[in-house]
C-alpha cells in the first residue's frame, strides 16, 4: 500500500509548532552564530591523541625509527589546530553561558587563550605517557588471565576509559569547559566504565573488567590501586541551600588511598569517607565510614538455601525449605 501524500500536508503546521517551542529560555536549544564544540571533531581529538601515546598500536601501522618524528610531527600539528579551535569554542559558550550575554559578544580572545591552552596539553603528553605506562603495568601485574602488556593495550577496556579519563583530567586542570565530560562521556559509552574527569587518580591503576565501575568527581584516589567490575565510588548526598538548590564545589566522594583493592560491586560513599592504605574491601559491601589503614571489610558468610532432589544429599534434613 502506498503512502498518502495528502498526509504530508500536516507538516508545515507540525514545523512551526516544533520551531514555537524554541523560546529564548529554552535550556535546550542553541540558536545562534558562535558555534559549540564539535562531539565528533573531539573524538577525533581523542584518537589522535592515543595515536601519539600507543604509537603502532592504534590506527597507524608500520611505525618505525626512520618515520616515527614524522608522524609525531604531523600529528602533533594537527592536534594543535583541532584543539585551538574547539577548545577555543567551549571557551567561549561558557562565556555567553555565566555572563549571559548574546552570542559572540565579548571581546576576549578566545582562539588565543584556546592556542594557549592547546599548546599547554601537548606538552603534558610526555609525562601522560610515563603515567600510562604504570596503569598498563598494574594492569598486566594483576591479571593472571594476561599475557602480555600488548594485550592490556589492545583489548582491555579499563586502560580505554582510564586513558581517555587522564587526558580529559588534565583539561580540567588547565579550566577547559565541556570538552573533558564530553571525552569521559564517550568512554563511558565505550566501555561501560564511568570516571568523571574531575576527579584525582595516582599511579598504576587498575580496573579489572570495568563494567559497571563509577568513581565521582571529587574522588581522592592513591596509586596502586584496583577497582573490580561493579564498583561505586559516589556521594551519600547531596546538600542545598535555603532555596533546594544544589550546592556545588564540595568534596562529595570517597578517598581511596595507595594500595587498595575494592572487589565487584562494593559501593563506598561520602565526601568524608576515607579507605585507609592497603586495606581490601570485599563484595558487595557499602561503606559510609572511614575504613583504617590495612583492614578487611567483607559481608558475613551467606546462609545458603538449595532446592532439587539432585541436592538432597547435601542439604540438612532440618533446613527450611521456605523461600
Amino acid at each position: 500500500m502506498a503512502s498518502d501524500v495528502r498526509l504530508k500536508e500536516q507538516l508545515p503546521r507540525l514545523t512551526e509548532r516544533i520551531v514555537a517551542t524554541y523560546t529564548p529560555d529554552d535550556a535546550i536549544n542553541h540558536l545562534g552564530h558562535c558555534p559549540l564544540p564539535s562531539y565528533e571533531a573531539v573524538i577525533e581529538i581523542l584518537l589522535n591523541i592515543k595515536d601519539i601515546l600507543y604509537p603502532g598500536y592504534r590506527r597507524k601501522v608500520g611505525l618505525h625509527a626512520g618515520n616515527i618524528s614524522y608522524h609525531v610531527g604531523s600529528t602533533i600539528d594537527t592536534l594543535h589546530d583541532q584543539l585551538t579551535t574547539q577548545i577555543a569554542r567551549a571557551l567561549r559558550h561558557e562565556d555567553r553561558v555565566r555572563n549571559k550575554h548574546n552570542d559572540c559578544e565579548s571581546e576576549t580572545d578566545f582562539e588565543a587563550k584556546g592556542q594557549a591552552m592547546a599548546i599547554e596539553l601537548l606538552e603534558r603528553i610526555p609525562d601522560l605517557r610515563k603515567t600510562l605506562a604504570t596503569d598498563v603495568q598494574a594492569a598486566f601485574d594483576g591479571d593472571p588471565a594476561c599475557q602480555t602488556t600488548d594485550e592490556v593495550v589492545f583489548c582491555y577496556p579499563g586502560i580505554e576509559a582510564i586513558t581517555v579519563y587522564r587526558i580529559a583530567h588534565e583539561l580540567v586542570r588547565l579550566d577547559v569547559p565541556f570538552i573533558p565530560r564530553m571525552m569521559t562521556e564517550w568512554a563511558h559509552k565505550q566501555t561501560g566504565i564511568d570516571i568523571h574527569p574531575g576527579a584525582t587518580i595516582g599511579a598504576y591503576f587498575f580496573i579489572d573488567h570495568g563494567t559497571g565501575v563509577v568513581v565521582g568527581e571529587t574522588c581522592e584516589i592513591g596509586d596502586h590501586v584496583k577497582l573490580y567490575q561493579g564498583v561505586t565510588l559516589g556521594a551519600l548526598s547531596f546538600k542545598t541551600d535555603d532555596s533546594g538548590t544544589l550546592i556545588r564545589g564540595q568534596k562529595r566522594h570517597p578517598t581511596i588511598e595507595d594500595g587498595v583493592v575494592v572487589y565487584a560491586n562494593a559501593t563506598i560513599l561520602g565526601g568524608r569517607t576515607v579507605v585507609g592504605r592497603d586495606s581490601v574491601i570485599g563484595s558487595s559491601v557499602w561503606i559510609t565510614r572511614s575504613v583504617s589503614p590495612k583492614t578487611t571489610v567483607v559481608l558475613e558468610q551467606p546462609s545458603l538455601k538449595v532446592r532439587g532432589a539432585a541436592a538432597a544429599d547435601a542439604v540438612n534434613e532440618h533446613v527450611n525449605y521456605q523461600i
